[in-house]
This record gives C-alpha cells, sequence and structure tokens, in this order.
C-alpha cells in the first residue's frame, strides 16, 4: 500500500553550507532513514538509493522537460532564456530529444574525439613545464580550468584567444544550471539571460565567418548534420552547442580536481595506480562514482508514480541524487573508501538511459591523458598548504583550488 501524502522527514539542512565540504553523511542518512523524502523547503522528492535513482532515469513518466515548469514561474524579462534552453537536447524527451541527439552525435562523433589526443597531451605537457618551471601547481587554475574549456573550443572551432571570454558566459550560464533554486538570485537569472544572448550572437559569427570555406569543427559540422532531410534549428543549434560547451568543460574541470585531491587523500591508492598504469581506466570510473562531479539531476513527473512505498504525483519534482546513488551500501561494498581497482563500477555519475552523458568519452580522455601524466612527470607531488575547498555549488561538486609541491 503507498502513502498518499508527502510527509516532511530527515535532515533539516539538506543544501545548508555545511554540506559542501562533505554531503555524503546527509545522503547516508537520508538513505537509511526516508530514502524516499518530501522536502518541504525546495518542494520536491529526494531520492538517495541507487535502485530508486536508476528506475527514476528509466521511467518514461520522468520528463526532463523542465524548462515548462521554471518557464511558467519566471518574470516576462527571462522567458527568453527558458524558452531558449528549451531546445537543448537535456530538456527534451523523446521523440523531441531523439532527433536533437541523433543530429548532434552526426558531429561529435568518437573519431573527432578520439582525433583530439595529440591536441590535448600537448596542453598538459605544456602545463607541466610551465609548473616545473615555477617549482609548484595549482591542479585547478593551472590544469583542470583551462584544459577543458580550451578543449572544447578548439573541437568548436572556436580561437583560443576568446577562450577566457566563453569561460566567463559559460561561468555565467551554469551558476543558474548547477544550483538549487533557493540559493539563486533574481540578478543571477538576469546575467545567465544576458550572457546567453552574447554567446549566440559570438556563435552566430563564427559560422558567418566559415561560410564559403572549408572548416572542420563542431559548430560547423552541426550546423550541416543531416537525419533524413531535417536539419537544427539555428535555435537548437545555438542551445545545443552551449550545453556542449558548459558540459564539456565544467564538469571534467570537476573531474580533473576531484580525482586528483582523491590521490592525495589516498596514499596508497595513489601508489596503486602509479604502480600499474593498466588501472588508469577502472580508476577513472571510481574517481566519477566516489566524488561525482555532477551530484543531482531532476524530473518532472507527467504521472504518478510510486517509490519506495510513497506515491510521487503528477507535476512534482523529483531530485535525483547521484553522488548519493553512487555512496549506496547496497550497490557499492565499502563506498566511502576509494578503490581504483573497483570492478563492476556501474555508477550514475554520467547518468543513465537515453539521456547519458554525450560527452562522456572525451571526459575520460582528458582525464586519463591529465592524471598519467601528473602521475609520469611528477611522481612526488604533494599538498601544499591547507585542505582545499569546494565552490559554493552543490551540485557542480568541484575545489575552488588545489596547490601542490613537488
Amino acid at each position: 500500500m503507498t502513502q498518499e501524502n508527502p510527509t516532511p522527514s530527515g535532515p533539516a539542512r539538506l543544501f545548508g553550507p555545511e554540506m559542501l565540504a562533505d554531503p555524503y553523511p546527509v545522503y547516508h542518512h537520508l538513505r537509511s532513514t526516508d530514502p524516499v523524502h518530501w522536502h518541504e523547503p525546495l518542494n520536491v522528492w529526494v531520492l538517495t538509493r541507487y535502485a530508486d535513482v536508476t528506475a527514476m532515469l528509466h521511467d518514461p513518466h520522468g520528463s526532463s522537460d523542465r524548462t515548462r515548469s521554471a518557464q511558467a514561474q519566471a518574470p516576462p524579462e527571462l522567458q527568453e532564456l527558458f524558452s531558449f534552453r528549451s531546445n537543448a537536447m537535456h530538456n527534451a524527451d523523446p521523440p523531441r530529444h531523439t532527433r536533437l541527439r541523433t543530429l548532434v552525435s552526426k558531429a561529435f562523433t568518437p573519431a573527432a574525439v578520439e582525433r583530439l589526443a595529440p591536441f590535448i597531451q600537448k596542453e598538459v605537457d605544456a602545463a607541466v613545464d610551465a609548473a616545473l618551471a615555477r617549482g609548484g601547481m595549482d591542479v585547478i587554475n593551472d590544469i583542470a580550468y583551462p584544459l577543458p574549456v580550451t578543449v572544447i573550443a578548439h573541437l568548436l572551432g572556436v580561437p583560443r584567444e576568446d577562450r577566457d571570454q566563453l569561460k566567463k558566459w559559460c561561468d555565467d550560464i551554469t551558476a543558474t544550471l548547477g544550483n538549487v533554486m533557493a540559493n539563486l538570485r533574481p540578478e543571477d537569472f538576469r546575467q545567465a539571460n544576458q550572457s546567453t544572448r552574447e554567446l549566440n550572437a559570438y556563435f552566430r559569427r563564427i559560422i558567418a565567418e566559415g561560410r564559403g570555406r572549408s572548416r572542420d569543427d563542431l559548430l560547423t559540422a552541426m550546423a550541416k548534420a543531416e537525419e533524413q532531410g531535417d536539419h537544427l534549428s539555428e535555435a537548437e543549434l545555438f542551445a545545443n552547442a552551449v550545453l556542449l560547451l558548459n558540459a564539456g568543460h565544467e564538469t571534467t574541470t570537476n573531474l580533473i580536481g576531484n580525482g586528483s585531491w582523491a590521490l592525495l587523500r589516498f596514499p596508497d591508492q595513489r601508489r596503486r595506480l602509479g604502480q600499474d598504469p593498466s588501472l588508469a581506466h577502472p580508476a577513472i570510473e571510481e574517481f566519477l562514482r566516489f566524488e561525482s562531479p555532477v551530484q543531482f539531476t531532476s524530473r518532472l513527473l507527467t504521472a504518478d508514480v510510486a517509490v519506495g512505498g510513497k506515491t510521487l504525483r503528477a507535476g512534482q519534482l523529483a531530485l535525483v541524487l547521484l553522488g548519493a546513488a553512487n555512496r549506496d551500501p547496497a550497490r557499492f561494498a565499502d563506498p566511502d573508501r576509494l578503490d581504483v581497482g573497483r570492478a563492476d563500477n556501474k555508477h550514475v555519475a554520467f547518468g543513465v538511459g537515453p539521456h547519458f552523458c554525450l560527452g562522456a568519452p572525451l571526459a575520460r580522455l582528458e582525464v586519463r591523458i591529465v592524471l598519467e601524466t601528473l602521475l609520469r612527470r611528477l611522481p612526488g607531488f604533494r599538498l601544499d598548504g591547507p585542505e582545499p575547498q569546494y565552490r559554493d555549488n552543490f551540485n557542480l561538486r568541484g575545489l575552488k583550488a588545489l596547490k601542490v609541491a613537488f
């Protein structure tokens, strides 16, 4: 028998500031006491068990078209922002999502990603050379921050000198995409709206400059992508280019930083990885599981759904805690321990089902090259200074800085 009405329970400090340093005790408490938790302050259901999270991400009644509800509550000056976001594939359901992903995938191919390996290696080696000359490194600001945006900008066909401007636009946009609504101010959305307009105008110029000459870049390839006579509209092209730009650098920045910090916190696993480079692949999957760079996503319910003895009603929002699912002891043995050789590591850091992260191969490639290079060229790198702090973003979990000495 299902429980018909949600009742508040569990910790009152969900997404309180103390969670930034370590959210996992709150996740564990929720999972053990109220795994399908109605959180009154945010007016959402919160799912923390691996089985419930994966089921919701596969459920056809869990809609990814979340922009409709946000747009309905937005003031007139922000309607343009949410209308634009509705064109991105991660905010669409089948069959529209299938159409958008098919067209984007025709440009964002595994072969295009693999061709980036020499470029990535050159960028990482240059960063390490500079760090060796200085005698120290901030892993975040010297590698994790500049590398992914440089790579995705290169892939899109954006000039290198525009990288910092791109990062500024992306930071403004992701500030409203990767946080809980209660922590956002109206001016955050207004700035995101302005930066989205400026980024769209920039992409429009980039494409116009490429007309009449051959260009081998992702933005041009997306503009030319065709499936049975169908093409991306301009709004769809730009919205999904913004999605790839944001997703292609923000999460990878966090993954590089979180993985490096994990190796410093678990020296036995660092030695193990350094002695056996063949563990690079399982190590990256373990970094994704252990400290997920994206901590949660959401689904808007289009019908009543029974989960864990409770009824989640149509029209309600389910907050799906990927970071909690990846620490569920019912799925992962000793989940709070880093194990770079962990087998059967089916984490949900990149999502599951039709919305599985399209950029996962690129993120894995970048992280593998960075970590292999650091372990090979800076085998004795160690923390230099106090323990690092996490950025003020509950969803896009990453460090402000990570200073190391050699």
